[in-house]
């Protein structure tokens, strides 16, 4: 593979190290160099500020994701049910504290998930009857198990990226229904903070997509974008963690600029902060 560097970038929130970012021109994706070892990465998630991994509503920042986050999963299941009509089996892959699976099951959906992180995965379980796994006992699903897998802001998490896309190929149903929501590094947001951009949050996130390198990946395990659609609240909550890294202060004013300018752009080029893909499985 060909790649080139791009870019350095520090992990801000946890070890303060630094990473380097390769542009892999086949695929057009960056890659965090070096990536951590399976068994120091769980490291690098430790922190009380890893929202996804508590329900915890200490301050004001926190206490608006949560109702943002409660608004979101009301339309995360509006669009599973609009390309999975009269299907009814969902693995959430990386299901964090498993609000979404709630929202389904309360829904009639029959749900699994996979959560690696242990105390999200004991909230999650807390919520759903021993319904969210370990990223081991995932391996032991039978092929053709699901409906729908779904992976909120998860992919850019994977170790052996291609492994992990062949499993779910094989534990989705013939034309099954794969989304994935992942940050956008070509955004506007992105290039204005640059090293400082917080959806680059590495080491945590391994790789860093774009629309080009989701769908060349895709295309690799014999899958297909049918639909994109826009994240149109995380060019907002990126800018503030941005603005927090690259001066110290959230500066709301500043950052609600830079992602109302962001989604405004990216009503013509499509750039947003953060896309959701719709993937459908071959039918073979």
């Amino acid at each position: 593979m060909n790649k080139k560097a791009f870019l350095k970038v520090k992990d801000h929130s946890v070890s303060g190290e630094e990473f380097d970012l390769l542009y892999d021109s086949e695929f057009d994706f960056l890659e965090t160099t070096p990536q951590p070892s399976k068994e120091k990465l769980p490291e690098y998630y430790k922190s009380e500020d890893y929202i996804s991994h508590t329900d915890s509503k200490r301050n004001l920042f926190e206490k608006v994701y949560h109702v943002v986050k409660t608004r979101t999963l009301k339309r995360k299941l509006k669009l599973i049910n609009k390309y999975s009509k009269n299907e009814i089996s969902l693995l959430d892959f990386g299901c964090g504290t498993g609000d979404f699976l709630k929202v389904a099951k309360e829904s009639e959906w029959e749900v699994f998930g996979v959560e690696p992180n242990d105390q999200a995965r004991q909230i999650a379980n807390s919520k759903l009857d021993e319904l969210v796994f370990t990223s081991e006992e995932f391996l032991k699903f039978e092929k053709e198990r699901f409906d729908v897998i779904t992976l909120w802001h998860v992919l850019e998490h994977v170790p052996d990226l291609n492994t992990h896309l062949a499993l779910f190929k094989k534990l989705l149903k013939p034309n099954g229904t794969l989304i994935i929501a992942v940050p956008n590094y070509k955004s506007f947001d992105a290039k204005i903070y640059k090293r400082y951009w917080a959806a680059f949050d590495v080491p945590r996130h391994l790789w860093h997509f774009s629309r080009t390198s989701i769908n060349k990946l895709m295309m690799l395990n014999q899958m297909e974008v049918v639909k994109t659609y826009p994240m149109l609240f995380d060019a907002f909550y990126v800018s503030l963690l941005s603005e927090k890294y690259k001066t110290g202060h959230m500066n709301p004013i500043r950052a609600f600029c830079v992602g109302c300018l962001s989604n405004l752009k990216a009503i013509r080029s499509k750039e947003y902060s953060s896309l959701i893909y719709v993937v459908k499985n071959s039918k073979n």
